[in-house]
């Protein structure tokens, strides 16, 4: 069987993010900007700052994130077990 999806909270996304670099620079409702600065200029992430953010929402957020993080280093965040 494969890995599942973890269940995270935009507090822990936030957390996550910034081991990685990333820092929040504003929030605006429910939603956390955050950047970091890196060789090819800014790279920019919008949370969702909610108490548990929905599957689909949580694998396009995981998409977008892998555009700046390597998806091996993101992996054990976002899934429960290995490949």
């Amino acid at each position: 069987m494969g890995a599942k999806l973890r269940t995270l909270s935009g507090q822990e996304l936030v957390a996550i993010f910034e081991q990685f670099g990333f820092s929040a620079i504003s929030q605006h409702g429910s939603h956390v900007k955050m950047r970091r600065m890196s060789r090819g200029g800014l790279e920019t992430l919008i949370v969702p700052f909610h108490h548990t953010i929905p599957k689909g929402t949580l694998r396009a957020i995981f998409g977008q994130a892998a555009r700046f993080v390597p998806q091996d280093e993101l992996y054990p965040y976002f899934y429960s077990s290995g490949r």
